[in-house]
């Protein structure tokens, strides 16, 4: 098994944290993960990615070339990415940012993660969080409890219990 994903989105959405995290949920797991991450200069506004790579054979060459599965939380990251996705791959999209109808031979979901994230949890940076327990349920890329104990190692103290809810949310919402 080896699966290329790349996150992407506005800085300030979280993008590499999320991917951060998935990588290290992935390691959790037993995987062989490479984790790289790019923003604009200005950071906050421009566009972020992160990429993964997780294998469970070693990883020769570490870029992602085509995705098997994108994850876009603005309009500027569909438009950006979707010609990176492989035929038939996986498509998540935040829905709250991107209206259009978006066309690819993909499996498409649309998830209204910073909607959910702004009305549960009062602050739109809980959506990739959301974002990330909807991919964990849709790709089974990773096993919960390994995304949880993730979440927990990474993200702020004081933030744990709400980025837990919301990653919980999002496995709900599928």
């Amino acid at each position: 098994m080896r699966v290329e994903i790349r996150i992407s989105g506005l800085g300030g959405q979280g993008v590499v944290l999320a991917g951060y995290i998935l990588g290290k949920a992935a390691v959790y797991d037993g995987k062989n993960v490479v984790q790289t991450q790019s923003y604009g200069a200005e950071a906050r506004g421009s566009a972020a990615k992160s990429e993964l790579i997780i294998s469970d054979e070693k990883i020769g060459f570490p870029m992602v070339r085509k995705c098997d599965i994108l994850v876009a939380m603005s309009r500027e990251a569909v438009k950006k990415n979707l010609k990176d996705l492989k035929k038939n791959g996986i498509l998540l999209i935040d829905s709250s940012y991107v209206k259009s109808e978006v066309k690819a031979e993909a499996k498409i979901f649309k998830i209204q993660a910073t909607h959910i994230a702004e009305k549960l949890y009062g602050q739109k940076i809980y959506a990739n969080m959301v974002m990330l327990g909807a991919l964990t349920k849709i790709t089974n890329i990773v096993n919960e409890n390994s995304m949880e104990q993730a979440i927990k190692n990474v993200v702020p103290k004081e933030t744990i219990i709400k980025n837990i809810q919301a990653y919980k949310k999002g496995i709900e919402i599928i």
